[in-house]
């Protein structure tokens, strides 16, 4: 079996040759992967330059770092669906262009309202480009390769969000040139236009199903739903949870009640719904996804909230906050790329185990910094731990979410793990971050701050408790 090989029957029944670099492949993707997740958390070191630059009001900055998520989480599966009709290679490139250009303009921009605009344009252009990146893991890698390439996606994950916020502090300490914050998005420019010209070189060809249904009523109803259901995860804190943003929330679960009857519709009328009953059947998707949400959710709750004590209750600086968080991500990324070299008889209950060593873990770090503790050589190998511990969960979880998805369904079925993975962060961050918020007046004494950090690790122990139920329920698949 060849490392990268074009499944036949796939992308509008048409077979590609082989590609020839499938290392050069695999890297082009999860860079242009690496910076979606990136441009997630790099900004939130700058906001306090951003604020004096520009003169902005804190609603406003608050919309420049979630205006991203927000457009990024809503279109994700509909990304997904233009890469299945359009051709996968055809979207990467479009949204990575699109991506490009939206953080130029972001490092250009005047004044607070154009940024905003910006941010959510470059929001869009990852949606456009990031289901594509699992699409052609899926269409192309196959056995040990596709297996080996899901570890690697899953350490950009777990990497882009502390990097971030490493990389944040240095581009805005640096101040090159006396431009402040503006590195922070121009950064992407230079590493966006090598990767288009790669991308016009490396990436399969790979037509879209033309033929294949749009289902432009499920796409606005599921944008929809997802859009009334992110705006006030996002916003709900700072704004003080005002009531809209309670009735967005009632809006949203109707909306995805709505989704689901008009899905169930258009598949009993012979139509193509934009998530189909097959996909969600799926041996082990439903399971796999319901761990994944979880433990993304408090992995990603837990960056914010252990950020937020570094600078706010223990006075580190941006930078040494990141580098501080950073143990977490590489260990998450280390075990993600790793795990199978663990013995064969361990595979089958990674998943479980990981979920549910995570939870006393969680909460044994709680304790350590609940009384204010400086964060010393104890506290950083346990976050190693921990990252170990929760990349050896998420992998194995991935793989057998998408084991039992047939070739033609990658698409949809990426574009729904994906969109799992992001709403598992924006949720994590909204309501964790939420529970140390409220725990504590910023800036606070250590001590004062330490407490609330050690109840949020006790709600991340809740949380991944129940991510170990759903893990529970899964079945390893054939790789």
């Amino acid at each position: 079996m060849t490392d990268l090989q074009i499944r036949p029957g796939v992308a509008g029944g048409t077979t590609t040759s082989p590609a020839t670099r499938p290392r050069l492949l695999l890297a082009l993707l999860l860079c242009g992967q690496f910076m979606a997740v990136l441009d997630v958390s790099i900004v939130n070191v700058a906001v306090p330059t951003i604020r004096t630059d520009l003169h902005a009001s804190g609603a406003a900055l608050q919309l420049v770092i979630a205006g991203y998520t927000i457009a990024y989480a809503v279109l994700l599966i509909t990304g997904a669906r233009l890469g299945a009709r359009y051709g996968y290679s055809r979207l990467f490139q479009l949204g990575l262009a699109a991506f490009t250009a939206a953080s130029l303009a972001c490092g250009l921009a005047p004044a607070t309202g154009w940024l905003i605009a910006f941010r959510l344009l470059q929001g869009a252009g990852s949606a456009l480009m990031v289901p594509q990146v699992m699409s052609l893991l899926q269409q192309t890698f196959t056995g040990a390769a596709r297996t080996r390439a899901l570890g690697l996606y899953s350490a950009v994950l777990a990497g882009g969000l502390a990097i971030g916020q490493v990389l944040g502090g240095v581009l805005v300490s640096a101040d090159l040139f006396g431009t402040g914050w503006r590195p922070v998005f121009l950064v992407n420019v230079p590493i966006g236009l090598a990767l288009l010209a790669a991308g016009a070189r490396l990436l399969p060809s790979l037509p879209g199903d033309r033929g294949r249904g749009f289902d432009l009523p499920g796409l606005v109803v599921l944008g929809a739903a997802l859009g009334l259901l992110v705006v006030p995860l996002v916003l709900g804190h700072e704004l003080g949870w005002p009531a809209w943003g309670w009735a967005m929330l009632a809006g949203s679960a109707a909306l995805f009640a709505l989704f689901a009857a008009v899905e169930r519709r258009i598949a009993r009328r012979g139509g193509q719904p934009l998530i189909t009953g097959r996909v969600l059947r799926a041996a082990g998707l439903r399971p796999a996804a319901g761990a994944i949400f979880m433990i993304m959710a408090a992995f990603a709750g837990f960056l914010f909230a252990f950020a937020l004590h570094q600078q706010s209750g223990l006075g580190h600086s941006a930078l040494r906050a990141g580098l501080c968080s950073a143990p977490v991500a590489l260990g998450f990324g280390f075990s993600s790329l790793h795990w199978q070299r663990l013995p064969g008889r361990l595979h089958g209950i990674l998943p479980l185990l990981g979920a549910v060593l995570l939870a006393p873990g969680y909460l044994l770090l709680g304790v350590l910094l609940g009384g204010g503790a400086e964060i010393g050589p104890t506290a950083l190998l346990l976050m190693t731990g921990l990252g170990l511990v929760a990349g050896c969960s998420y992998s194995p979880l991935f793989a057998r979410a998408l084991g039992g998805v047939a070739p033609a369904d990658a698409a949809d079925a990426s574009g729904v793990m994906v969109t799992v993975v992001q709403l598992g962060q924006v949720v994590g961050v909204a309501v964790l971050g939420s529970v140390f918020l409220g725990g504590v007046d910023l800036p606070a004494a250590a001590p004062d701050s330490g407490h609330a950090l050690l109840v949020t690790t006790a709600a991340i122990a809740g949380i991944v408790g129940v991510g170990a139920a759903f893990a529970a329920r899964t079945r390893p698949t054939a790789g």
